[in-house]
């Protein structure tokens, strides 16, 4: 088996996404997190950029990762001497080579462009630093010149060429090519490294390892510049299960690296996100559910708990009734399959009125079908209060039942939602831990006085998902009452799962 590197560039490129800041202790977590996931490299950042990049580079260097950091830097000594200073293991020079670049952005000549490669590569050879260049948008430079700075930068030692894409306009059969063809020139160990401005990143990335290259890199979740960078979880998976090549990621893991990302860089993964999505192991259509309580591999190519996932049913307009008498097994009812038939045609006529069925729906069809007692309230609130304000930051106090106990918390949170959400989960942490992975807010009337309707969706530490709505005038009661009942479905669950 091919054993490829896994070089992760979250904590750079990634960082690079619209919208993302990282502090110097958000980017030490993730790197721990990214060394337990078993990557070879981390990119940890550009230590010249800031001060805090500086420090978030000399913090995750002292803590002995069984990685290697990296820093990202320009052609030029200033750069390197940044990243010695960090105590990093190595830097990634990078330095524009195509001709619209070139010209354009670094107003260079060609000559000047390769003279500083191999300054600043044979500088960082010179301080004992591990040294990967890249000539960056090297799908867009002239071959004749890209073999001459490889060739270059080879003579004087560097460790690693990169193969960078660097505004995603390649294709799969370019990028093998160009792969081989710069592994024909020289014996320096290539990586890729690909944007998804055309949403091929990750099958470019596959195809420079089949032309040659012995390291990829990758983001968690496709973070990156633009459209994003090649996903960390698409490509090692797809490498480990389609290809049978080895890397050192422990797949188990991935989700909960995904979901460690996602909160901290504040980016919502799409739910149809391959691997990681919430959707990515969710079955609805009745001929799908029934394969897969029969045989899973009839409809789904990966066991969901190789990447740390959980399978979910999910009812709507095309559910059968097997799944959802899975769905109502697991919820703790003990139907006939007449009264799942039953719930099955009254989930139908929801889906063709265009709605939504959550898990708390289900619960509620259900509980009508089978003459079942109203869903048990583990977890309760009895009172709610809520500051904010121009000059202050938001504040929630919140009184809550559980088990029959009265506790009481106050959160802030960037939000009136934000830090109720946080004063529930600070409440009821003792008895589950519940993460909000999605939130949708909707007006269902007009005016300012509108009924609002949230929907969420919550998890557990378990990896379970789960469901819930809730409407009214009040934004900030209508969120709470649908985490109260997404909470109060998960024990459910919970529950059930160890009695069975």
């Amino acid at each position: 088996m091919k054993r490829i590197n896994i070089f992760d560039t979250t904590l750079r490129d990634g960082e690079q996404t619209p919208g993302i800041s990282y502090t110097p202790e958000e980017k030490v977590k993730i790197a721990q997190q990214l060394d337990t996931l078993g990557v070879d490299v981390i990119e940890v950042g550009t230590p010249v950029t800031s001060e805090g990049d500086r420090k978030a580079a000399e913090l995750i260097s002292k803590l002995g990762l069984k990685a290697k950091t990296f820093g990202l830097t320009r052609v030029l000594r200033g750069d390197v001497d940044a990243a010695i200073e960090s105590g990093l293991d190595g830097v990634h020079i990078f330095v524009s080579t195509s001709d619209i670049q070139v010209k354009h952005a670094l107003n260079m000549t060609h000559e000047q462009v390769l003279s500083a490669a191999v300054d600043s590569v044979q500088y960082a050879k010179d301080h004992g630093l591990i040294c990967e260049f890249t000539p960056m948008d090297t799908t867009r430079t002239r071959m004749e010149y890209l073999k001459r700075i490889c060739i270059a930068v080879e003579e004087v030692g560097v460790d690693v060429i990169n193969i960078a894409d660097t505004v995603g306009v390649s294709t799969p059969d370019r990028v093998k090519r160009l792969v081989e063809d710069i592994n024909k020139i020289t014996k320096v160990p290539l990586s890729v490294h690909c944007h998804n401005d055309f949403g091929m990143a990750v099958a470019n990335t596959l195809a420079g390892v089949m032309g040659g290259a012995s390291q990829v890199e990758v983001t968690v979740n496709g973070l990156g510049e633009r459209a994003g960078n090649a996903s960390l979880e698409e490509v090692v998976m797809a490498m480990t299960l389609i290809y049978e090549w080895k890397t050192g990621i422990n797949t188990r893991l991935l989700y909960e690296t995904s979901q460690l990302v996602s909160r901290i860089s504040g980016i919502t993964i799409q739910p149809n996100k391959a691997i990681i999505g919430q959707n990515a192991f969710a079955h609805e259509s009745g001929i799908h559910t029934r394969g897969i309580a029969e045989v899973p591999l009839t409809f789904e190519p990966i066991d969901p708990e190789l990447v740390g996932r959980t399978r979910r049913f999910v009812a709507g307009k095309v559910s059968g009734t097997r799944g959802i008498m899975k769905q109502l097994v697991d919820l703790g009812y003990n139907p006939t399959i007449e009264q799942a038939r039953e719930v099955v045609m009254k989930v139908k006529e929801l889906g063709d009125q265009g709605k939504i069925i959550t898990d708390a729906d289900l619960m509620t069809i259900a509980n009508e079908v089978i003459q079942k007692k109203d869903m048990e309230k583990l977890v309760d609130l009895t009172e709610l209060a809520v500051m904010t304000g121009t000059k202050m930051t938001p504040t929630a106090s919140v009184k809550m039942l559980l088990n029959n106990k009265t506790y009481l918390s106050a959160e802030t949170g960037v939000g009136p939602v934000d830090a109720a959400v946080k004063a529930i989960q600070k409440i009821t942490s003792n008895m589950i831990h519940v993460t909000l992975n999605d939130y949708q807010l909707g007006a269902i009337t007009g005016g300012s006085d509108a009924t609002a309707e949230v929907m969420i969706v919550v998890e557990d530490e378990h990896g379970n998902l789960v469901s819930a709505r809730a409407e009214g005038r009040d934004i900030v009661m209508a969120s709470i009452d649908a985490m109260i009942t997404g909470i109060n479905t998960l024990l459910i669950k919970q529950k059930m799962v160890s009695t069975n």
